[in-house]
Parts: C-alpha cells; sequence; structure tokens
C-alpha cells in the first residue's frame, strides 16, 4: 500500500536550489508539511513561500548540515512547529573537480564532511523521532557515482560510495521497527551542482549528457516515501552504467574515463576556486542549472552554447559510449560460446 503524504511532515536538506528545491515543492504538491533546510537563508525563504503557494504548510530552517547541533535542532524545530516528523530526505551536498593529487587535501576532506558527515548527522538527529513517530522513512540522496567511479570527483564519489554503505548498514539495524532507509541514485542532473562545485581543475566542469531534470529525482525521491525500496537509479544512462560497471569493470573504466575527458569540461579556463564547499554561494538558487537550455554561463546570465554542442565527437556523451561497450561486450560473449 502507497504511504499518504497529506499528513505527513518532511525535512529535505540542501533545499535552496537543485533537486532539493524540487523536492521539496514536490512534497508540498503531494500535500506533505515540509521543512526546507540549507545554509543560504533568502533563497530558502523564496522556496518555502513557494511551496505554501501549493496550500501545504512549510517552513524554512537556515541549517549547515556539518554542524550536528544545528541538524538536532532541525529535527526538534520540524516536531515542535508541524507536529511530527515522517520523512527526512538527506540531499545537501558539495563538489569538486580536480585531479585527485592536484586536490588541496583539506577541501577533499570538507567535501566529505558534507557528504558524508552531513547525512549521518542527519541520521542521528532523525531517527529518534521517526522511531517516536512508529516508523518513517530516510532518503538518502546518493548518486550514479555511489555505484560506479568517477575521473576527476574522487572526493565526491567516495562520498557517494560511503553514503551507499552506511544506508546499506542502518537499514539492517533499524530493520523491524517501522524505519525505512533508501538511497536515490541519479544519473547525470541539470542543477546548480557544477556551477556550486569547487574546482581545481583548470576548466569549466559540466554534466556529462544526456541529464534528466530535477523534477524527475524530486518524483523518485516521493515515491520512495510513498513506496519505500532500497534503491532507485534515476535515469536510463545510469542503469547502463551502473550496468557496465558491475559486468565489465575494466571497459567501465575506459569508457567513463574517455566520457569524462570529452564531455564533462568546457574549454573555457577557470581559475582554482573552493566554490561552495565551505561558504555557500549568492548565485545559482533555481531548480536548473541551465544546462539543458543552454544558459548555464557560469555569472548566471547569458547562453552558453558551447556547454550544449560541444562538439560531434563530445556529443556522444555517457549514453552512447556505454551502448557501444555494451555491443562490444556482447559480441566478445557471442564468440566465445
Amino acid at each position: 500500500m502507497a504511504k499518504d503524504l497529506s499528513r505527513a511532515v518532511g525535512v529535505v536538506t540542501g533545499a535552496s536550489s537543485g533537486i532539493g528545491r524540487a523536492t521539496a515543492l514536490a512534497f508540498a504538491e503531494a500535500g506533505a508539511s515540509v521543512v526546507l533546510a540549507a545554509r543560504r537563508e533568502e533563497p530558502l525563504r523564496v522556496a518555502a513561500r513557494e511551496c505554501e503557494r501549493t496550500g501545504a504548510r512549510a517552513l524554512a530552517v537556515p541549517t549547515d548540515v556539518r554542524d550536528e547541533a544545528a541538524v538536532q535542532r532541525l529535527a526538534d524545530t520540524a516536531v515542535e512547529h508541524l507536529g511530527g516528523l515522517d520523512v527526512w530526505v538527506n540531499n545537501a551536498g558539495v563538489g569538486l573537480f580536480a585531479r585527485f593529487e592536484e586536490t588541496p587535501p583539506d577541501l577533499w576532506r570538507d567535501v566529505v564532511e558534507t557528504n558524508l558527515f552531513g547525512y549521518v548527522n542527519a541520521a542521528r538527529a532523525a531517527l529518534p523521532h521517526l522511531r517516536r513517530r512508529g516508523g518513517g522513512t530516510l532518503i538518502n540522496v546518493g548518486s550514479v557515482h555511489s555505484r560506479a567511479g568517477a575521473p576527476y570527483a574522487s572526493a565526491y564519489t567516495a562520498s557517494k560510495f560511503a553514503v551507499r554503505g552506511f544506508a546499506e548498514s542502518l537499514r539492517m539495524e533499524v530493520r523491524g521497527q517501522g524505519i525505512e532507509v533508501c538511497t536515490v541514485l541519479p544519473s547525470s542532473v541539470d542543477t546548480p551542482f557544477f556551477q556550486h562545485a569547487a574546482n581545481h581543475s583548470g576548466r569549466q566542469a559540466k554534466p556529462l549528457r544526456p541529464m534528466v531534470r530535477p523534477e524527475r529525482v524530486a518524483a523518485a525521491i516521493v515515491r520512495c516515501a510513498k513506496r519505500p525500496r532500497r534503491e532507485r537509479v534515476v535515469g536510463i544512462v545510469g542503469r547502463q552504467v551502473v550496468g557496465l560497471h558491475d559486468l565489465v569493470p575494466r571497459l567501465f573504466e575506459r569508457v567513463m574515463l574517455r566520457s569524462v575527458q570529452r564531455d564533462q569540461f568546457r574549454d573555457a579556463r577557470l581559475a582554482p576556486t573552493a566554490g561552495n564547499v565551505r561558504d555557500p554561494m549568492p548565485e545559482w538558487t533555481g531548480v536548473t542549472g541551465g544546462w539543458k537550455d543552454g544558459d548555464a554561463s557560469p555569472k548566471g546570465s547569458g547562453p552558453a552554447r558551447a556547454a550544449v554542442a560541444a562538439g560531434s565527437i563530445a556529443a556522444t556523451g555517457t549514453a552512447a559510449l556505454a551502448s557501444a561497450a555494451l555491443l562490444v561486450l556482447s559480441g566478445q560473449l557471442r564468440r566465445r560460446r
């Protein structure tokens, strides 16, 4: 039976932009009361007002998920002001693009601090409230890179692999308590994540093509709240990537490296930046990053056609390379038979 969200109270972290903002709105449209959390106060309040226009109750609570006490206050605020806690969505995350050996060690560690320990802090705060409620759902937003690695993103990949392992361990520990632990694994998504990410690669990063829209990820998260599943991969390319990784890891590594080298970075040079890893950025507060629509310039205005049509070779993207690799694999299997 699908769970009715019309009387549910949900917390969404990282809700000031991207997947988190889309998810908060999706929960509001499903009738749930929503607590939105992120470091940026003003865009958070704007997003909360957008949720309220659906008729739902919404509350903006500025929170840095790295601060365990602040996350505990977030959980307590949801219970105090909205009457309980039924769903918690761990979504707040940061990125870093660089070769491992060219990454400042403290910046690498800071990515893991947010992406993993932010989720750990949230689980510590949420689980007692979910248990007192008689059960509930903890949803961790991972990535296809929770299952398959990527070059130039070692900190992000390590943190997302850890999130999946953490969720798996936690799921076993709360078994029989009415608490569900789900992991949502999006493939490449059109969000401001890439404008916000730290970068020591020397070039501007962008999502691999083809991309899915953040609303599609938000819909998958809401489906997990209604009908919990251990894991959901969002996007057919994500499923292809995971399948290729599991079937032929050596071939996967060649395919992924080639795809990232050809399609992950724009030609424009970029000075080293910590992005929003340590401090929030005022720019890019919308749901999308403008990558699908060709409006993803670094300053948030003007077209960026090169990001959309970077050349016929790069345009093959992850999907085409994965499909080609799978064809090669199937031919090899036939020959072996």
